[in-house]
């Protein structure tokens, strides 16, 4: 009967444990699951909308004015200023001497003086000429420092080298001479524009614009001659 009772309390011992496990891997099992669950299931932020923004209508009333009216700014450019312009406001004639002269439309800003070459373009060479029949080198630059700067020169290319102040070619700005030793002497004028540009009336072209760069008139430069305003 002891050995009996023994074996009895022995049994019921391990199957006390047996349950006892059973019950707390049950347990640690629900509590994993319920930890994966959380983990993988999406959760999603309801009552948020997102929209263009947009001016309140609780604004004052003013202020909505103000701000749903504002003017769009408009840059105008003064075309008679001999300082940089927009591109935006740049006119045909500007783009054509920017073209020829191989620089930005921006320093086309004289319109004055490219209306004056405009007007003289290609007009003949003419000896001791003056008008649009035919027109030599020192009368072209006469006329047109004239009409532009308001300066009066001499009739004779040597006479108006006498009359300005010596300016190197590196030193050269828009409105100085420039002069030339193409038969003895100062025997050519012209007027310098920029970017090593100048305009002349020329024996083979007439009024046209040529380059300081180019070998001929490179070789025969004399000076530039800077005008006493």
């Amino acid at each position: 009967m002891k050995n009996l009772f023994f074996v009895a309390v022995a049994i019921g011992i391990v199957s006390g444990t047996s349950t006892s496990v059973t019950a707390q891997t049950s347990v640690n099992l629900e509590s994993v699951a319920a930890k994966t669950s959380l983990k993988s299931s999406p959760h999603f932020i309801e009552s948020i909308e997102i929209t263009p923004e947009k001016i309140s209508d609780n604004l004052p009333a003013d202020e909505l004015i103000e701000r749903r009216e504002a003017p769009v700014e408009v840059v105008s450019v003064n075309r008679n200023s001999t300082s940089g312009s927009n591109i935006e406001d740049c006119t045909k004639m500007q783009f054509k001497y920017a073209t020829m002269m191989n620089t930005e439309v921006e320093n086309i800003s004289n319109t004055a003086l490219y209306n004056f070459i405009d007007e003289w373009w290609a007009t003949r060479y003419h000896y001791g000429g003056s008008d649009k029949n035919g027109i030599d080198c020192s009368a072209f630059t006469g006329k047109l420092v004239s009409n532009i700067y308001g300066v009066t020169l001499p009739r004779t290319a040597a006479d108006q080298y006498k009359e300005t102040q010596r300016v190197s070619m590196a030193d050269l700005t828009e409105g100085d001479l420039v002069f030339f030793n193409t038969r003895g002497g100062v025997s050519h004028a012209g007027l310098y524009l920029g970017n090593g540009y100048f305009v002349h009336s020329s024996v083979n072209y007439g009024v046209t614009i040529s380059s300081l760069t180019d070998g001929y008139y490179n070789k025969k430069f004399i000076s530039g001659g800077r005008l006493s305003k």
